[in-house]
C-alpha cells in the first residue's frame, strides 16, 4: 500500500469523526451542571478524544 492510499483510506476518517463527536461532547457536557462529577465526565471525554484524534491524525501521516 502506497503512502497516498494509506493517506485516503477511509477508516482514518471514520476515526476523526468518533474524536470529534466524543470531544464534542465533552465540551458541551461541561455546561451540564455545576458538580465537579460533570467536570471530570467532561474533562475524560474530552481527553479521549483528543487521543483518538491524535492517533488518526498520526496514521494519515504515517
Amino acid at each position: 500500500m502506497s503512502s497516498l492510499e494509506n493517506a485516503n483510506a477511509e477508516g482514518h476518517y471514520k476515526l476523526l469523526i468518533v474524536a470529534i463527536v466524543i470531544g464534542l461532547f465533552g465540551v458541551f457536557f461541561r455546561f451540564v451542571g455545576e458538580t465537579s462529577i460533570y467536570s471530570w465526565v467532561a474533562n475524560i471525554a474530552l481527553v479521549i478524544g483528543s487521543l483518538i484524534a491524535f492517533k488518526a491524525v498520526f496514521a494519515i501521516l504515517k
